[in-house]
């Protein structure tokens, strides 16, 4: 944990590490000194944890990699008695909203309340994490410049950096800027965005709450699950044709390869890519 605090890990980087070695690792490896880990342990590891979804162990098994390779660089241990080789992990499908049923919510949650109207927005318009909403201050959004400044993601009552360790920027369409105008103006003086009806910051729950509302007033299962609007926001942009790294920047995704999981739904670039052969002499 002093490790963790040194190199300021997020608070939910920390939460997982503890849980990790706690609840996995350590019942299974805690007995054995780091270098006689052996590979054939670490295949037992995997098989014990057949009913474990493959992303979930690789995670764990990323925790102990780290735990080992610190240790040498460290000087506790020589070198790293074993090799992981993570499980094949099937890509994450990206639910989303279609256009349609993306503005039938926008209208409803206008109707319930104006915040979860911002609220929906913040996500679907903007690309922010839940977390980006709950954080969001009236000091980052910039009027005079037409812009969100995603400096900072609220965790369990704490403001935390945002996923990836860094801040971005992000333009507000004519939709969302009129919403914050309009909220600002029927504020009382709260530093966050968005609050709850005691003045508080937003809570997850209540983020899960507000989305079920307006998942309700359209007929549609209310799961209360806000990071489809993140979801719906990358695949609108990459269904109207935006470049992969516009969107990557605009959503704070760290690697590209995580944008790449939504340009499948770009016809622009089947398109460009069929042109490519139109180029070709007969």
């Amino acid at each position: 944990q002093d490790h963790c605090y040194a190199e300021r890990l997020k608070p939910s980087t920390i939460q997982f590490k503890q849980y990790a070695f706690d609840c996995h690792l350590g019942p299974v490896f805690g007995h054995l000194p780091l270098d006689e880990i052996s590979n054939a342990d670490v295949q037992a590891f995997k098989a014990s944890h057949q009913a474990t979804s493959a992303h979930h162990v690789n995670n764990l098994l990323c925790s102990l990699n780290v735990a080992a390779k610190k240790a040498v660089e460290w000087g506790v241990i020589e070198y790293v008695p074993f090799r992981i080789q993570l499980l094949k992990s099937p890509p994450k499908e990206m639910p989303f909203y279609d256009f349609d049923v993306y503005n039938d919510i926008v209208k409803a949650a206008r109707g319930i309340d104006h915040r979860v109207y911002v609220h929906v927005l913040l996500g679907g318009d903007a690309g922010l994490r839940a977390g980006e909403t709950r954080g969001l201050q009236w000091p980052d959004v910039e009027f005079e410049r037409n812009r969100l400044h995603i400096r900072r993601n609220r965790w369990r009552g704490q403001d935390v950096v945002p996923k990836g360790g860094r801040g971005r920027y992000v333009p507000m369409t004519k939709r969302l800027r009129a919403a914050l105008e309009t909220q600002e103006a029927v504020g009382d003086d709260t530093l966050y965005v968005l609050v709850r009806d005691d003045g508080e910051p937003l809570s997850r729950r209540t983020n899960q709450q507000w989305m079920q509302k307006a998942e309700r007033a359209v007929g549609i299962e209310p799961k209360g699950k806000c990071h489809i609007l993140r979801h719906t926001f990358c695949s609108h942009l990459a269904i109207k044709g935006a470049p992969a790294k516009a969107i990557q920047e605009l959503a704070g995704h760290a690697q590209l390869t995580t944008t790449m999981r939504y340009m499948h739904l770009s016809p622009q670039a089947r398109d460009s890519a069929i042109a490519l052969l139109d180029e070709v002499d007969e």
